[in-house]
């Protein structure tokens, strides 16, 4: 298995402290403006997707359902996490292609 580009770049954003994690810490980065990108583990609950979608749409943040909450926790150095999300516009676009790449792969 080669390894993942895109949950690297969200270890780096992660040391950089550009990244929330957990789904009060998300959603309070969404709603106070400050998140660029959310990414939602493809393993959360359809009840937490929809909340976070519908959110995401509410407040005009991007949002990408990428990979798995162990996946996820680990990339950052934490635990299972079922959302994060990304504080600096430049890292978020970054991570953005970076994931659409992964996934048309």
């Amino acid at each position: 298995m080669k390894p993942d580009k895109a949950l690297s770049m969200l270890g780096i954003a992660a040391k950089a402290g550009q990244v929330v994690s957990g789904a009060f810490q998300t959603e309070h980065a969404v709603k106070a403006g400050t998140a660029y990108l959310v990414i939602l583990a493809g393993d959360a609950s359809e009840n937490t997707q929809k909340k976070f979608r519908d959110m995401c749409g509410f407040y005009h943040t991007e949002i990408v359902i990428y990979s798995d909450g162990a996946c996820l926790g680990k990339a950052i150095g934490k635990e299972y996490r079922v959302s994060l999300a990304l504080t600096d516009e430049g890292l978020a676009k970054a991570v953005r292609t970076r994931l659409l790449q992964t996934s048309t792969e």
